[in-house]
């Protein structure tokens, strides 16, 4: 069917404006932005029974290969509970403790300029930076396997060094260098 109109006349007893104008009120009540989305409870891992490991395997695997990655996060607790003796989840609690930011920056702009304005991180996007940031610390650690290179980075971490104990420090660095900018929070 093919419609040819003009701009200004009508099509039957609406204008043309007027039915794109219900199209898309009809696409908008469909498409609707209202609502958050609900979080989703995570499992906890069928060996120690935690949330914060289910978590950082699902972070860690790759192209959808999850037995890999619980292979991998496995052999690392292992490794460290033999370097360390200690109860390994308790060093990568501390771990994660230790990388989690306090304040972060985001960007926002006003008048024409990009400020860099310091924001409290709330819990759950602690945590979330904090494996993000033990994972891209230990991906870039020299060594060959994920295994060693992932142990070591937990305990690094535990310990108060490594890569990403260094990206959390810059983190606050950039916070407290900003916070002439702290009463732009949004």
């Amino acid at each position: 069917m093919e419609l040819n109109v003009q701009k200004g006349k009508h099509i039957g007893a609406f204008s043309l404006g007027r039915c794109f104008h219900l199209l898309f009120k009809r696409l908008i009540d469909l498409m609707s932005r209202r609502k958050v989305a609900k979080k989703r409870p995570v499992a906890p891992d069928p060996v120690y029974q935690s949330r914060l490991v289910s978590l950082l395997v699902s972070h860690l695997l790759k192209k959808g290969k999850k037995s890999i990655a619980y292979r991998i996060f496995y052999e690392a607790m292992t490794q460290i509970s033999e370097t360390t003796s200690q109860d390994p989840l308790e060093v990568l609690r501390q771990a994660v403790l230790n990388i989690t930011p306090k304040v972060e920056v985001k960007s926002r702009r006003i008048g024409g300029a990009v400020l860099q304005v310091p924001l409290e991180v709330k819990s759950d996007r602690g945590t979330a930076l904090a494996l993000r940031w033990l994972l891209i610390a230990a991906r870039a650690r020299s060594g060959r396997s994920m295994v060693n290179k992932l142990a070591a980075e937990i305990m690094d971490a535990a310990n108060n060094t490594g890569g990403a104990i260094r990206k959390r420090e810059d983190t606050h660095r950039m916070a407290e260098a900003n916070k002439a900018f702290a009463h732009f929070r949004f």
